[in-house]
């Protein structure tokens, strides 16, 4: 059997429909950089924490269906730092503890984690530098947990921050949810959204996933298409 891909996380990876076109979670994207048979069971949802994602059992779905030689991946960060009793955590106990509980299940089942650090926002000051540590120590704090129990990390904040600030203020709404008014059934009032993303933005961002995957090399290269294969204008796919 083929592995699959499971993602646990908010809604900045989400797969949407139509009901909230043009948003695109990257692991819609993602799929453009993977062998056409990996099949991804996305159970990310919008709103969620580590904590409230266990909370409401769909870790436990995870743990059900996952099979050995699967792969969880694992991104939150978004809203650990919001401040309701729901979903907030601390980023040094409460929640690395909720990594290492997603990390477990994965290992339980002999499926592999991979730690996913969420996505830059795109706050710009008014200088047109992007605003610091708008995940606080969220993404530091998962990356001390992939160090001790040793998981891979994908590095998604730290380089995406670095792709916003050299697209600057305006390329960068190309990504996000910055939207016209009268443009989309969804939004007939427009969108300014700093943190979600539209489909090209899913598909740029995908692709920071897929080079962590080819560097990490071994089985998870394995799920990548030749690099030849991979499409090299996101553009080209929405034209």
């Amino acid at each position: 059997m083929l592995p699959r891909i499971f993602w646990a996380g908010d809604s900045t990876v989400k797969q949407n429909d139509h009901t909230s076109f043009p948003q695109t979670g990257i692991g819609q994207g993602l799929p453009l950089y993977l062998k056409k048979d990996i099949v991804i069971v996305n159970r990310a949802e919008n709103g969620r924490s580590t904590k409230s994602f266990i909370e409401e059992g769909r870790l436990k779905k995870i743990d059900l269906e996952i099979q050995k030689g699967d792969f969880l991946f694992i991104q939150f960060g978004h809203n650990d730092e919001k401040p309701d009793p729901e979903r907030h955590t601390d980023p040094f106990t409460t929640y690395q503890e909720n990594l290492a509980t997603y990390i477990r299940v994965a290992r339980n089942q002999n499926a592999h984690p991979v730690l996913i650090t969420p996505l830059y926002r795109r706050l710009f000051d008014e200088k047109g530098k992007l605003v610091e540590k708008t995940h606080l120590d969220y993404p530091l704090a998962m990356k001390e947990v992939g160090e001790e129990l040793q998981v891979p990390v994908i590095d998604l904040c730290s380089i995406s921050k670095q792709l916003i600030q050299e697209a600057g203020p305006e390329k960068s709404k190309d990504w996000f949810l910055h939207i016209p008014a009268g443009r989309y059934p969804n939004f007939p009032d427009g969108k300014q959204d700093n943190s979600h993303l539209q489909y090209e933005g899913a598909v740029f961002f995908a692709k920071i996933i897929a080079d962590g995957l080819r560097r990490l090399g071994s089985f998870y290269e394995s799920l990548l298409l030749p690099l030849d294969q991979e499409v090299e204008d996101s553009k080209l796919l929405i034209d």
